[in-house]
């Protein structure tokens, strides 16, 4: 008997949909000319570039001259960051972040400090993950020139008050970029209504390619050059343009825009299916993150007594593909930044699981994973000294 394969890590990467391919391979076979090149071949890669930044800012209701493609998600984040910095060092040199921001942001960051002189606010979070406004206005200094707050976080699925941290950015004349990768294309966005100034975007989480991203940035935004050499992206990132990939993204970004009311309403409901059906089914475990302002296919437990790692072996093991935290830091043994920053103990964030769900997940796969994870979690309890001592303690 075939081995099933059941895919619930949407969040690390999302596959490729058929139509978003079919997009792409005329462009790297038929119409395989440069960009920047005179000749028919190349105006037929030009015109596919033009339609494809198009249909990127269409997704959020940007300027297609306001959309710059990158290598994904982590080049725009270390981009929006150094861009501003650089680009505005004579008015200052204090950042704003928070402390559950993916490492594109968090590194960078340290980069800054580190080689650069920049003074770096972490702000903490609560227990749902979401920042303070108060805290947050409070932070900003005289010399204070960009605040980042991730639009949705990639491991628990809190959705931040955008609009509001961008409200505060713009009463104190500073820059505010978002981390949108998780966001952009899961849930509707218009930039124009939120106010962002910049924000980061990738297509492999929304059934395009790999390694292609976008930088969103507000028309007369001062950003530092990213990558010299080439008169590429309106001179601003230079190197020859990734057409094919470029094109996928375009795909995966109309279709995101066309079914994004089915995609929202099928994702919520899976995911409220899932979580009630194992709170229900699994004593001590916890849903990490907001229930109200959440990410429609992020499901983030804990299950106490036991550790991620075991959990999913075990599940790889029945053909279930999940993550305990981002695919980024997979080769980690320490416990989730993101929830240590929401309180959790070290012992309770090391029995963490998240489980995400997509467009190809059906109802059957999330039964299969009911089915299943109580039994995965009570065999690993049932090896676990922390557990037997809390239950002879009762």
């Amino acid at each position: 008997m075939e081995k099933r394969r059941l895919y619930m890590d949407y969040s690390a990467t999302t596959p490729v949909k058929k139509e978003v391919l079919d997009a792409m391979m005329p462009y790297l076979t038929d119409y395989f000319g440069n960009a920047s090149s005179f000749h028919t071949f190349g105006r037929e890669a030009k015109n596919a570039l033009d339609k494809a930044r198009e249909q990127v800012a269409n997704l959020v209701n940007a300027k297609p001259s306001e959309i710059y493609f990158t290598a994904g998600g982590t080049e725009s984040d270390n981009w929006a960051l150094e861009g501003v910095a650089f680009a505005h060092r004579e008015k200052g040199n204090h950042i704003i972040t928070s402390k559950i921001e993916h490492h594109g942001i968090l590194h960078t960051c340290e980069y800054l400090e580190k080689h650069h002189g920049f003074e770096v606010t972490y702000l903490d979070v609560d227990s749902e993950g979401k920042v303070s406004l108060e805290q947050l206005e409070s932070a900003i200094k005289d010399n204070t020139i960009l605040i980042s707050i991730m639009f949705a976080n990639n491991e628990i699925g809190t959705v931040q008050p955008i609009a509001e941290i961008a409200k505060i950015a713009k009463k104190h004349k500073v820059l505010f970029h978002t981390d949108a990768v998780q966001a952009a294309g899961n849930i509707p966005i218009d930039v124009k209504e939120l106010d962002v100034d910049l924000m980061s975007m990738s297509s492999h989480k929304i059934y395009g390619p790999k390694g292609i991203g976008a930088l969103y940035i507000k028309t007369g935004t001062k950003l530092h050059t990213f990558v010299h050499g080439g008169a590429q992206e309106r001179r601003r990132r230079a190197g020859t343009e990734n057409i094919p990939s470029i094109v996928g993204y375009g795909k995966a970004a109309e279709i995101a825009k066309s079914n994004m009311e089915n995609h929202v309403k099928n994702l919520t409901e899976l995911r409220a299916k899932l979580i009630n059906q194992i709170l229900e089914k699994i004593p001590y475990t916890r849903v990490n993150g907001s229930l109200d302002d959440r990410l429609p296919g992020n499901v983030n437990f804990s299950f106490e007594f036991i550790e991620g790692e075991g959990i999913l072996l075990l599940l790889d093991m029945l053909g279930i593909a999940a993550s305990s935290g981002s695919a980024c830091t997979s080769g980690s043994l320490d416990p989730s930044h993101v929830l240590m920053a929401i309180g959790l103990p070290h012992e309770i964030a090391h029995g963490s699981l998240r489980l995400t769900i997509g467009d190809f997940t059906t109802e059957d796969d999330i039964d299969y994973i009911i089915e299943h994870l109580p039994a995965v979690i009570e065999r690993l309890r049932s090896m676990s000294p922390l557990y037997d001592q809390a239950m002879k303690n009762k």
